[in-house]
C-alpha cells in the first residue's frame, strides 16, 4: 500500500495524480458533449457515440481500480498527520465516496444502462414526435427496471429512491424532500390561485432581432463575469452550460423574436458557469473542483435568471439599452410595464417554460411519479394518466396530448431517475441565498440599477463557489444562508414580488 516517507506525503501526491487522470477523462467527455450539441454534424452520431462510450470505460476503469482504493486509504492516514495540506482530508474523504458509488454498482449494470439508453433515446424521440407513449413505453419500463438495480446496490438506503437522488444531490433523502416540497406546494398553490383571479400582463409584442438579443445578452454576462478569453456562447436547441475547466466555460442559448427567452437563458447559463469558474484554483483536478451538487449548482442559474434577471432593479440599467437595440417594439412600453410582462404567472403544460411561481409544481409533479415508480406504486403503463391527473390537481391543466404531457422531457429516456428533483431544490436553495445576500449587501438593489453585477457575484464566489465539493450540500447552504434547507425564504419572495405585480 503507498505510504508516506520522511514527510514527502506521496500517497497524497499520487492520489491528486490519479484523480487528475479521471478528471481529465470527464473534461474531454465533457467537450464531446458540448461539440454534440453546437457543432457536431449529423452523421458523426455514431462515431461520437463510440469515442464517448471508450472515455466512459476507461474512467470507470480508473474510478475502480484497486490501486486508487488503496491511495485513498493512504491518503486518508496521511491526512492526519504533520504537513498535511488544508484540502488532502477532504480530497480522499471525496474521492472515497465517488469511488464507493462506482464500485457498489457492477460494471455489467453500467453496461446495461448505456445500452438502454441508446435504445431508448431515439424511442423517446419519435415517440415524442408522434405523441405516442406506447412507442416508449418498454424503454421506459427497462430504465425503471435498471434503477431499481441499481436502488438494490445500497440497500442501507432507507428508501429505494434515496440511492438515485444521492447521485446528484448527496445527503437527500426522500423523506425529506416529500416535506419540504409538501410544504412548497401549500404556499404555492393559493398564491397562483390568487394571481390567476387577477388581470394578466399584456405580453411582450415584438419582434425582438436575434442579433439584437445576442449583443443585449453578450453585455449582460459580461456585467455577470463572462471573460472573452475564457469563455464562448454558442447556439443549441437545448440550452446548457458545461465547463471543460475554470478558464474553458462554455453556454449555449436558444433565441425566438418574439420574447426574451434566449437572453433569459443567457443569464441561467452563465450563472451556471460562474460557479465553475469561481472554485478555487487549488482544486483544479481534483474530486473537489466542480460544483457540489445538482440542485446547488441550479440555485446560481436561477439566481441570476430570476431574482436577478426578472428583477426591476436589474432592468432599471439594462432597459433603456433594450430599447436602443429594439426601439420599435419597445417604444410605447414604459419600463413598469416591460417589468410586468417579464413575470407573467400563467400555468402551462411545458415544465421549461413555466414562470417563475409554477415551476416547482412541474417538479414536484415528476418528483411523485418517479418515487411511485421505483417503489412499484405506480405501473409504467398508468404514467400518463398519473400525470395528467396531477397536472389537472396543482396546476389546473388538462393535458391535451402525450408530446405535451409525459412525453416532453428528455430525462427518463436518458435513465435520469432522482435528477428532477433538484431543479425545485435550486429554485429553493436560490430564495435562501438571495435572502442572505440582500440581508448582507443592503446596496444590493443599487448595485444592480447601476449595472454593477459584482457585489452579488463576488458573494456568491465567497459563499458558495470557492469551495467546490471541500463541504457537502447541507453544510454549504447552512454556512451561507444561517439556516437548513428551508423553502420559506423562497415563499416569501414570491408573495412579496407577486403581491406587488398583481396587486393582490
Amino acid at each position: 500500500m503507498p505510504s508516506s516517507d520522511n514527510g514527502d506525503r506521496p500517497a497524497a501526491i499520487a492520489l491528486r495524480e490519479h484523480l487528475a487522470e479521471l478528471a481529465d477523462l470527464g473534461a474531454v467527455t465533457a467537450l464531446l458533449g458540448w461539440d454534440r450539441e453546437t457543432m457536431m454534424p449529423e452523421r458523426g452520431a455514431a462515431p461520437r457515440g463510440e469515442l464517448t462510450a471508450t472515455l466512459e470505460r476507461l474512467a470507470h476503469a480508473r474510478a475502480v481500480d484497486p490501486v486508487l482504493g488503496e491511495l485513498i486509504e493512504a491518503a486518508t492516514v496521511e491526512a492526519q498527520g504533520p504537513g498535511a495540506e488544508p484540502d488532502d482530508a477532504p480530497i480522499a474523504r471525496i474521492a472515497r465516496r465517488d469511488r464507493d458509488r462506482a464500485t457498489r454498482i457492477p460494471s455489467e449494470l453500467v453496461v446495461a444502462i448505456a445500452h438502454a439508453t441508446a435504445e431508448a433515446l431515439p424511442a423517446w424521440t419519435r415517440a415524442r414526435e408522434e405523441s405516442d407513449f406506447a412507442l416508449f413505453r418498454p424503454h421506459l419500463e427497462r430504465q425503471v427496471e435498471l434503477r431499481r438495480e441499481v436502488a438494490a446496490c445500497f440497500p442501507e438506503a432507507a428508501h429505494p429512491y434515496d440511492a438515485l437522488l444521492d447521485a446528484y444531490e448527496p445527503g437527500a433523502t426522500t423523506a425529506s424532500l416529500r416535506d419540504v416540497f409538501a410544504r412548497l406546494r401549500a404556499g404555492l398553490v393559493p398564491l397562483v390561485e390568487a394571481i390567476g383571479e387577477r388581470p394578466e400582463p399584456p405580453p411582450l409584442a415584438g419582434p425582438f432581432a436575434i442579433d439584437g438579443q445576442r449583443a443585449l445578452a453578450l453585455e449582460m454576462a459580461r456585467a455577470m463575469g463572462f471573460e472573452d478569453d475564457a469563455w464562448r456562447i454558442d447556439d443549441a436547441v437545448h440550452p446548457f452550460a458545461q465547463a471543460v475547466a475554470r478558464t474553458d466555460v462554455r453556454v449555449t442559448a436558444r433565441w425566438d423574436e418574439s420574447d426574451f427567452s434566449g437572453i433569459f437563458a443567457v443569464l441561467h447559463e452563465v450563472g451556471h458557469g460562474l460557479y465553475e469558474a469561481g472554485i478555487d484554483p487549488a482544486l483544479d483536478r481534483t474530486t473537489l473542483g466542480t460544483g457540489v451538487s445538482f440542485g446547488v449548482h441550479e440555485s446560481q442559474s436561477r439566481t441570476w435568471e430570476n431574482q436577478v434577471g426578472r428583477s426591476l432593479a436589474f432592468w432599471e440599467h439594462w432597459y433603456p439599452r433594450a430599447r436602443e437595440r429594439f426601439g420599435r417594439s419597445l417604444a410605447d412600453v414604459e419600463l413598469g410595464d416591460f417589468h410586468r410582462s417579464i413575470n407573467i404567472v400563467h400555468p402551462s403544460l411545458i415544465r421549461v417554460e413555466a414562470d417563475e411561481a409554477t415551476y416547482a409544481l412541474h417538479v414536484i409533479l415528476r418528483f411523485e411519479l418517479e418515487v411511485a415508480l421505483i417503489e412499484g406504486t405506480l405501473a409504467v403503463a398508468d404514467v400518463p394518466a398519473a400525470w395528467n391527473e396531477r397536472m389537472r390537481d396543482m396546476l389546473g391543466i388538462e393535458v391535451p396530448d402525450d408530446r405535451r404531457g409525459c412525453l416532453q422531457d428528455i430525462h427518463w429516456s436518458c435513465g435520469e431517475l432522482g435528477y428532477f428533483p433538484t431543479y425545485a431544490l435550486g429554485n429553493i436553495i436560490a430564495g435562501q441565498l438571495w435572502a442572505a445576500a440582500r440581508a448582507q449587501l443592503p446596496g444590493l438593489d443599487a448595485a444592480l440599477a447601476a449595472g454593477d453585477c459584482a457585489p452579488l457575484r463576488d458573494w456568491l464566489r465567497r459563499n458558495v463557489h470557492v469551495h467546490g465539493r471541500r463541504l457537502d450540500p447541507s453544510e454549504l447552504i447552512e454556512r451561507a444562508t444561517g439556516s437548513a434547507l428551508d423553502p420559506d425564504p423562497l415563499l416569501d419572495y414570491l408573495r412579496e414580488k407577486y403581491t406587488a405585480l398583481y396587486d393582490l
